[in-house]
């Protein structure tokens, strides 16, 4: 199956496009969602894109959101090609498997993550000022600790090859509104526990991750991706000791490699060796593998 880095459906408009994903305008009520094989390290895209990642990724939201079913309504109206609006249908090859027909929601203004260990930016604030996004923590926390309690800790959307700002929960109030805050803190809470504990009987910690929730005139419904490899933290529970960085199924790879090579953190973007794609392929295909319990195609 070839790599598909960018599509161009002529039947329909092109309302966006993303890091990784493709959208275009069905009707007034509905999108088609295509994710493509794209990467983006530090809010770059890459020039080389990762053979069958956005499979990989849509098949992954799939799982979850059908985990999830009974806890929050989602945006999801056709997963299948056949199912899909006839004018797609000489694209089918191609969207088979990456692509979704989604019902249009109004997305809330902020990203919601949840922290259930202590890494990256909220690692870097505890460090400063021994809080992450207004939360008070204790003492004495290493890389890679897990927190007393999974943490809400929300972020600002920033446009594209921009970077999102971490976000206090007051502030988040102020943005959403008292009550719609508390539903989306506590649904995100509840969802990352439910799949915490699914993933860690399957041997992965997922560290963090990121929901993103959109209203409909029937109220709040889940959108976009669904702890990925793209927007979560997976390290393998094998090995785990808090004091440093974990191995990890997602992009850290791909970052940590971008690092040693001194890349900028700027467009552009180097070409990645083959060995780079390679191995980024088989760790978001591991991911895969092990939290659904399937092979891939």
């Amino acid at each position: 199956m070839p790599a598909v880095t960018e599509t161009d459906i002529k039947a329909y408009p092109l309302r966006s496009r993303g890091k990784v994903r493709d959208i275009y305008e069905l009707s007034p009520e509905s999108l088609l969602i295509v994710t493509t094989d794209r990467i983006s390290a530090y809010d770059v895209i890459m020039p080389d894109p990762i053979p069958q990642k956005g499979v990989i990724l849509n098949q992954i939201t799939l799982f979850w959101m059908d985990m999830f079913r009974d806890m929050i309504p989602n945006h999801l109206l056709a997963t299948e090609t056949g199912d899909f609006p006839a004018g797609l249908a000489p694209y089918a090859d191609m969207l088979a498997g990456r692509a979704v027909v989604a019902r249009k929601a109004r997305p809330l203004p902020i990203e919601c993550i949840v922290r259930g260990f202590i890494t990256g930016s909220g690692l870097k604030d505890y460090r400063k000022t021994g809080t992450v996004c207004g939360h008070a923590l204790p003492a004495g926390l290493v890389e890679s600790d897990i927190l007393p309690e999974p943490l809400f800790t929300p972020s600002t959307k920033a446009e594209l090859g921009a970077h999102d700002e971490n976000i206090t929960l007051a502030k988040a109030k102020d943005l959403l509104g008292t009550e719609l805050c508390a539903q989306v803190e506590a649904t995100s809470l509840a969802m990352y526990a439910k799949a915490r504990d699914y993933a860690r009987e399957r041997g992965i910690i997922i560290a963090d991750t990121k929901f993103e929730f959109g209203l409909t005139d029937d109220g709040l419904i889940l959108i976009d991706e669904v702890l990925t490899p793209d927007s979560s933290r997976f390290w393998p529970a094998a090995g785990y000791a808090p004091g440093k960085s974990q191995p990890s199924f997602d992009k850290q790879y791909l970052r940590d490699w971008l690092t040693s090579i001194g890349f900028s953190k700027q467009p552009p973007a180097p070409n990645l060796p083959a060995d780079v794609v390679e191995k980024t392929r088989e760790k978001y295909l591991k991911a895969y593998e092990v939290l659904t319990g399937k092979k891939l195609g």
